[in-house]
Order: structure tokens, then sequence, then C-alpha cells
């Protein structure tokens, strides 16, 4: 997809605060963070959002849920939220699937 953000980041047209990467998955630093720690992961597939998950995407979303706690971990955290925020209603502000991960600093107000 040529005009989301996230797609160019994953091919490097746009920079970010990489801290993991593999050949399925990105996650960085959020460039606006509510919280002490908070990190993206997006897959490199581009996928809408949850909405529009199929069948076809349960082993890259099985992926990604298994590498939140290793990638949460490597960041320090003993405990985070993670958060999908879905459609614009949803509070989906970049339409390219993403999981926020956010920790540290004690509880989050929200």
């Amino acid at each position: 997809m040529t005009d989301c953000i996230f797609c160019k980041i994953i091919n490097n047209e746009i920079p970010s605060d990489k801290v993991y990467e593999d050949e399925q998955v990105l996650v960085f630093k959020d460039i606006a963070p509510k919280a002490p720690v908070h990190l993206l992961m997006i897959p490199k597939k581009h996928i809408h959002s949850l909405a529009e998950v199929t069948a076809e995407d349960s082993e890259l979303m099985g992926y990604m849920m298994t590498k939140v706690p290793e990638v949460a971990k490597d960041a320090g955290l003993e405990g985070f939220r993670t958060i999908i925020n879905t459609g614009k209603d949803g509070g989906q502000i970049v339409f390219h699937i993403h999981i926020h991960i956010l920790g540290g600093g004690g509880p989050l107000p929200f």
C-alpha cells in the first residue's frame, strides 16, 4: 500500500526507532508515547484493521500475540497493556493493524 505510513516505515522510506524486527513483524517506539514505554508492533503484511483479519491471517496474528510478551520483556516490562484500536470509531488513526504495547512507571492511567 503506497500511502500507508506504516508500510513506508517497513520499507525504510520513513525512519523509526526500531526495537525489534524479523521476517514477519516490526516493533518501534511510538512517536507520541502515552506511557514510559510505548511500542507499536506491526505486521509486515498490510492488513487495514482487526475488522479485516481473515482466517488466512490467523498464523500471523497468533505469531504477533506470542511475540508481544517477548518484546515487552526485552523492553524491561514486568507488566504491560496491549491495545488494538479498530476502525475510526475505535480510535484507529493509522489504518494498518498495530498492537500498542504500553508499560513502565506503575499503573497506567487508562
